[in-house]
């Protein structure tokens, strides 16, 4: 193994001993970290998703910003504005919390169109424009924004172009039992203050650390026929006829090639934090979901039937054969 990849690893199990019962989240933000992509993570209030990428952004060389998005939010808000300086006679940009390395977008469908807008360049460009400027956001940047599915009231949904810019959608579920009691007993010691003392200091992770890693994932090997397998399933949501009747059906439109390239990314990812030097089908298999469920729209027959895009991935994939 080498030295960053144990310290790719040091970091997610740092988090997951701060981070109870959440294990999956906890891999889903490092993948999204190694393939440079933003996530949507979908659970009940409560689920640790705001702590999560708080103690993400501790174990890592960068600063974090918490916004909660609310229906009078406003695009300067997330950006930032020009303020008059009356001395100089001029204006003065003030960057707005966009320019901060990792984001978290709390409860992202309750902001209007204007406020997703401005958040959509950012995260599709990398970059934001006020007026006759264009500003260049960090080098790592990463968004995760959060949505409650219980309460819709006075929520805006994510146009399908937004959803698409998200690298991943994560869902996350209550934890076990064991977990749970884990996590009493964690926020009794901390809320008495016992483990401070032995809480060993985490060295945090550079940014050029990080940025070697992604190349290395990228350098990670993919066989010709596993990339033809991956390829096969993005097609399929796209020509589902292919796969059955019931498929041709059930889905209205597929993925688009930026869904190839984040699956691509992911499955070598997930493959590298598992300290392997090539990616499985498995891989592929697993990141699948998470890649494909915000970007398929099911028909009004699969709505209808109770179907739900986690359905149809596991149909395709039970479908197409392996190599």
């Amino acid at each position: 193994m080498s030295k960053i990849q144990n310290a790719l690893i040091n970091l997610k199990n740092y988090i997951a001993g701060e981070i109870i019962g959440q294990d999956v989240l906890v891999e889903r933000m490092l993948i999204g970290l190694l393939a440079d992509g933003h996530i949507l993570v979908e659970g009940a209030p409560g689920l640790a998703k705001t702590r999560a990428i708080n103690v993400l952004s501790q174990g890592i060389e960068g600063d974090f910003h918490r916004v909660q998005f609310t229906p009078d939010l406003l695009p300067a808000d997330l950006t930032g504005t020009e303020i008059y300086r009356p001395q100089q006679g001029t204006f003065e940009f003030q960057k707005g919390p966009l320019f901060h390395n990792l984001i978290l977008a709390d409860e992202i469908n309750r902001s209007p169109a204007k406020v997703q807008a401005a958040l959509l360049e950012a995260m599709a460009e990398r970059q934001i424009t006020v007026g006759q400027a264009t500003y260049k956001l960090p080098a790592l940047f990463m968004v995760m924004a959060t949505q409650n599915p219980i309460e819709q009231e006075g929520t805006y949904p994510l146009p399908e172009a937004q959803l698409d810019r998200f690298l991943l959608q994560v869902k996350v579920d209550y934890p076990n039992a064991e977990h749970e009691k884990t996590i009493l007993r964690l926020v009794r010691a901390e809320a008495r203050k016992t483990n401070q003392a032995s809480k060993k200091p985490f060295t945090r992770i550079t940014q050029a650390t990080l940025f070697e890693a992604r190349n290395a994932v990228l350098d990670l090997h993919l066989a010709e026929p596993l990339e033809d397998y991956l390829l096969q399933i993005i097609l399929a949501t796209r020509q589902p006829e292919a796969y059955g009747e019931d498929l041709a059906n059930w889905l209205q439109y597929g993925a688009s090639p930026r869904a190839t390239i984040a699956l691509d990314r992911c499955a070598r990812a997930k493959a590298w934090l598992a300290q392997r030097s090539y990616v499985a089908p498995e891989d592929i298999q697993e990141m699948a979901f998470d890649v494909l469920r915000h970007r398929l729209i099911l028909s009004y027959e699969a709505e209808a039937e109770g179907m739900t895009t986690d359905d149809v991935i596991k149909m395709l994939i039970a479908r197409i054969p392996v190599p």
